[in-house]
């Protein structure tokens, strides 16, 4: 079998695939990078797939914390490795929106899956998972219940400042002036939305677009860039994991390579 290990900033995601492609297992830890995350997303992978670390005969890492892992045959940057997950699962991808816990990542794909032009957002928190923890904070809401709370909105407030810092303060005054919780939730993803979408028009967008990392599992956050990109924007499998199974599926094509 072969490994895909996805340390991120903060959180490990592993998949172990077999010989026919199949995912044998897939786990996500929300502990990244210079953290006991990578070892404990292995040990919980192994679990799953009743497999053990000896039977792993290629193994890939990517994300943020790729270089200090030390027990990887390659290291794949996250970029390549989401192209190579996505049309794993989906063969008619050609844009990808990663939105991940620090940076956000807009990749259009060529026909054969390789990518033809990216952009990445990892200088500032706007647009990315961090921007939705804060704005979950601070309406004390559950970062999962963020997506149905927004959906309750019916007149989304604005949010205009892209600054998350600035942002935060802005939904401080949005609720304390009464708007309602529901509609500063929908202003928030609007906003985040709006930022991607900026993003997306750089790189230029074509269908199929699919959704991967941890904001992908906020639906609104989806519909709200279906809308704004005119496009349906799928959401494919477990959205965490798409770098680890990207990593997996270079982990077999790599080995095959070696052993012919």
């Amino acid at each position: 079998m072969y490994l895909g290990l996805d340390i991120g900033s903060s959180s490990s995601k592993a998949v172990l695939l077999g010989e026919d492609g199949a995912i044998l297992a897939a786990q996500v830890v929300n502990l990244g990078t210079g953290t006991r995350g990578p070892g404990q997303v292995l040990e919980a992978a192994y679990a799953q797939a009743g497999r053990s670390p000896e039977e792993v005969a290629y193994t890939v890492v990517t994300g943020y914390g790729r270089m200090t892992w030390q027990g990887a045959d390659r290291q794949i940057t996250e970029i390549s490795c989401h192209a190579k997950g996505v049309r794993h699962l989906s063969a008619d991808a050609r844009t990808i929106v990663d939105v991940g816990g620090q940076d956000t990542k807009v990749i259009r794909l060529d026909s054969t899956g390789a990518v033809e032009n990216f952009v990445m957002n990892d200088k500032c928190a706007a647009g990315t998972g961090r921007f939705l923890e804060v704005m979950a904070r601070v309406l004390d809401c559950p970062i999962q219940n963020l997506s149905d709370l927004a959906g309750q909105g019916s007149a989304p407030v604005s949010i205009s400042n892209l600054c998350t810092v600035f942002a935060e303060s802005e939904v401080i005054s949005h609720l304390s002036a009464g708007a309602a919780q529901a509609n500063v939730a929908a202003g928030a993803i609007e906003s985040i939305a709006t930022r991607i979408v900026g993003m997306a028009g750089r790189v230029g967008v074509v269908p199929q677009v699919v959704m991967t990392g941890g904001g992908a599992l906020n639906r609104a956050l989806a519909d709200a860039l279906s809308r704004h990109l005119g496009h349906p924007v799928r959401v494919l499998g477990n959205p965490q994991v798409m770098g680890a199974l990207g990593a997996a599926v270079f982990a077999r094509e790599s080995a095959r390579k070696k052993n012919s």
